[in-house]
């Protein structure tokens, strides 16, 4: 259902957190891990309605991705190049930035224009699953490799 991917990767996030959980908490038998759009009980209308929010931007979020994914391309092959230019590594990683910004202004906009539709219970049980999603992120993150050990922390001058 297309439903799915109009509440945004946060949900997608909530399923992928149930996964996470050890393999007792996964017998079926011990835990019961609601669908995170069950959850939320939305009504025919809501759902009709978050379907036109999501379809109404569809066409700009995949040029934003593709736009993303040619940045991260162009930045790794400045990197690559030799010999080094800084200058274009510097113009590289500009065109990231504005590619990243874009991507998550349009998701931030999408997100509050599908909050709008939401009613207060609704809204009060997507905090949840999203306090639920970064508390189980949270180690995940600090255990992975690919993130530097100091970030989020200035280097030492």
């Amino acid at each position: 259902m297309k439903l799915l991917t109009a509440l945004l990767l946060l949900l997608a996030a909530a399923t992928f957190a149930g996964a996470q959980q050890p393999a007792a908490a996964q017998d079926p038998a011990t835990a019961t891990t609601p669908d995170p759009i069950e959850q939320l009980r939305l009504t025919p209308d809501q759902r009709q309605a978050i379907r036109q929010i999501v379809g109404e931007n569809k066409d700009e979020r995949q040029i934003a991705n593709r736009r993303l994914r040619e940045a991260n391309v162009a930045l790794d092959q400045a990197l690559d190049a030799e010999p080094t230019d800084e200058n274009v590594i510097e113009q590289r990683i500009n065109e990231l930035s504005a590619a990243q910004a874009t991507q998550l202004r349009l998701r931030i906009h999408t997100e509050m224009k599908i909050r709008r539709v939401l009613r207060p219970e609704q809204l009060a049980t997507l905090r949840r699953l999203r306090l639920q999603v970064r508390d189980v992120m949270s180690p995940q993150r600090l255990n992975n490799p690919r993130v530097p050990a100091n970030q989020g922390f200035r280097p030492r001058r």
